[in-house]
C-alpha cells in the first residue's frame, strides 16, 4: 500500500496550519514524531560508526509560546501506534524499569531475531522530568544517547540489571528560568546538553481564536496517521547514494571550518553537529519515502532544518552564565529587541524586582559597549534604541 502524503514532514506542517505554535515548533514535532516511530529497528552504518535516529530536541521559549501545544498535535498520532513512552514525572530507577520493560524483537528478511528497547521521553515540562540538577539522570541520559548495544545498571542491593539494545528519543519543553535552574553551570557545554538541540522561539506563531481542523485538515490528519504507520514498520539499514556522498565530503569539509557561533557552552554540541545531521538525513528520508535509500536531498534537507534551528539556538541558554545579573540582562536584551526602542523608566518599571537603577545602568553600559543598544538623552527621560545590523555595517566602511 503506498503513501497518502507525499511528505510526512510537510504534511503535518500544512495540517497545523491553524494552530497557534510557529512554524520551528510544529517542525520539530514532526521529527520528533519520526524519530520515536523509527526506533532502534533502523540505522546507517558509516564505516567504523553506526547511527540511529534518536534525538534530544527541547522546546524552549516563555510559558505563552505554545510549546506544549505544538506537542500535542502528534501525541495522539504516537498513542495511537502504541508507541512506549516514559512518564512524565519519574525517578530514576522507573525510567530505568520502563526503558528495561520497553524490550521488543524484531525478525529481519532474512530470519535474524534481535532485541531492542526503544523508549520515548515526551515530557511538556521537562523540568519536572530531570528534576532540579539530577545530575545521575542527567548521566543515564547523556549515556543513553549513542544507543548503546548493551547498558548495565548495578541496583542497590548489588543486583544488575542489564538493558540490550538501548534507544531513548528525547522530546522535551522548557522556559529559559526554569532551563537556567535546572542544569548546573557545570552541565552546560558538554554532556547532556551538548546532546541536546534547543528549538526557540520568543513568541507564538499567530493567534487563532478558534484552532479547529477543517473537513480537510481532519483528512489529512488521517492520511498522516496511516503513513505514520507505515514509517514504523521500516527496518534494517539505511544506505546512502554517491551523490550523498559528495555532498556529506564537501558539507563537513566546510563545516569543519565555519562553525555557526562561537559560544563556548555551545563548543560540544558544534563537535556532534555532523551526527545531528546525518540523524536528521535518516528522518528526511523516511519522511518522503520507504526506500530507506538516504539521498543529497535528504542531506540538503536536514543541514537546511538544523540551520534554521541554529539561528536562535544560543537564546536558549542566554541566561546561563557565571556573570552576576546575566539572566536580567537576557530579559533587557530581549525587551529591546522585541520593542526595537523603549524608555529607560519603563524597563526599570519592568525590571524593578530583579533590579535597580545602578545596576541597569551598567547593565545598559556593558550593552552599548557591545553595539548592541544606544541611548538617547530626553528632557526628563533617556531613549533606549536597538542598533539595527545596517547601522554596524555603515559604522565599518
Amino acid at each position: 500500500m503506498n503513501r497518502k502524503v507525499p511528505d510526512w514532514i510537510e504534511g503535518f506542517l500544512r495540517c497545523t496550519e491553524n494552530t497557534e505554535p510557529s512554524r520551528a515548533y510544529r517542525l520539530w514535532t514532526a521529527v520528533a514524531s519520526i524519530s520515536s516511530v523509527l526506533q532502534r529497528k533502523c540505522r546507517l552504518d558509516w564505516g567504523t560508526l553506526t547511527f540511529y535516529p534518536n534525538m534530544y530536541i527541547v522546546l524552549v521559549g516563555p510559558p505563552a509560546a505554545r510549546k506544549g501545544t505544538a506537542m500535542s498535535l502528534a501525541k495522539p498520532l504516537l498513542d495511537e501506534l502504541q508507541i512506549k513512552m516514559a512518564a512524565e514525572a519519574i525517578t530514576r530507577e522507573a525510567l530505568i524499569r520502563e526503558l528495561k520493560n520497553s524490550t521488543d524483537t524484531l525478525v529481519t528478511e532474512t530470519g535474524k531475531m534481535f532485541f531492542h528497547s526503544s523508549l520515548t521521553i515526551w515530557s511538556q515540562e521537562l523540568t519536572v522530568f530531570l528534576g532540579y540538577q539530577n545530575h545521575q539522570l542527567m548521566s543515564d541520559l547523556t549515556d543513553w544517547y549513542d544507543c548503546r548495544s548493551q547498558w548495565i545498571y548495578r541496583t542497590k542491593n548489588s543486583g544488575t540489571d542489564e538493558i540490550i539494545g538501548v534507544f531513548v528519543m528525547l522530546f522535551g519543553a522548557t522556559t529559559p528560568d526554569l532551563l537556567r535552574s535546572t542544569m548546573s553551570l557545570d552541565a552546560i557545554g558538554g554532556g547532556l546538553t551538548s546532546r541536546m538541540i534547543f528549538i526557540y522561539e520568543e513568541n507564538k506563531g499567530k493567534v487563532c481564536p478558534y484552532p479547529a481542523f477543517s473537513m480537510e485538515e481532519k483528512a489529512l490528519f488521517e492520511d498522516l496517521k496511516h503513513d505514520l504507520a507505515r514509517i514504523h514498520l521500516l527496518n534494517g539499514q539505511f544506505r546512502t547514494t554517491q551523490e550523498f556522498l559528495k555532498r556529506w565530503i564537501e558539507w563537513y569539509t566546510w563545516q569543519e571550518r565555519h562553525p555557526p557561533f562561537k559560544d563556548p557552552r555551545f563548543a560540544g554540541y558544534i563537535e556532534r553537529r555532523a551526527n545531528h545531521i546525518m540523524k536528521l538525513a535518516m528522518i528526511c528520508n523516511a519522511s518522503r519515502c520507504d526506500d530507506m535509500i538516504v539521498t543529497d536531498t535528504d542531506l540538503n534537507r536536514a543541514i537546511d532544518i538544523l540551520e534554521g534551528a541554529e539561528i536562535k539556538m544560543t537564546q536558549a541558554l542566554s541566561g546561563i552564565g557565571n556573570l552576576p545579573n546575566v539572566n536580567v540582562m537576557t530579559k533587557i536584551m530581549q525587551d529591546v529587541g522585541l520593542t526595537g526602542k523603549i524608555l529607560f523608566s519603563d524597563l526599570l518599571e519592568r525590571h524593578k524586582h530583579d533590579i535597580d537603577k545602578w545596576g541597569l545602568e551598567k547593565i545598559l553600559d556593558s550593552l552599548a559597549a557591545m553595539k548592541f543598544l544606544r541611548r538617547i538623552i530626553l528632557p526628563d527621560d533617556v531613549e533606549i534604541v536597538k542598533v539595527k545590523r545596517t547601522e554596524l555595517t555603515e559604522g565599518r566602511e
